[in-house]
């Protein structure tokens, strides 16, 4: 598929096969935005032609710098503002421990 579809299939697209199109899906006054800030000085993503087929094609998880969801700011660069990380790490590890043991 073309980068374009595959934008849209995972934006208002995937709004729509929801049923949430008016509330979500596309940046638009009165909807709900989650917007993702995308670090492009890597050597992966340079040049830019065309920043579509880079965010479809060549863009990672780890190439997302800061993340706001419904205009609250997530991840500010690379950094969890909303959640202790280490803490879920430590309950993780300990959690798979306990699943260890069970085997």
């Amino acid at each position: 598929m073309d980068a374009l579809t595959v934008l849209k299939m995972a934006t208002i697209e995937g709004a729509k096969s929801l049923g949430l199109q008016d509330i979500t899906g596309s940046l638009e006054i009165g909807k709900k935005a989650d917007v993702i800030i995308i670090d492009t000085h890597k050597p992966h993503l340079v040049p830019v032609y065309n920043p579509v087929s880079h965010i479809v094609y060549s863009a990672q998880g780890s190439d997302v710098q800061d993340v706001i969801v419904n205009g609250r700011i997530l991840i500010k660069d690379r950094k969890f503002l909303t959640v202790d990380l280490e803490n879920i790490i430590e309950k993780v590890n300990t959690f798979s421990k306990n699943i260890k043991k069970r085997l």
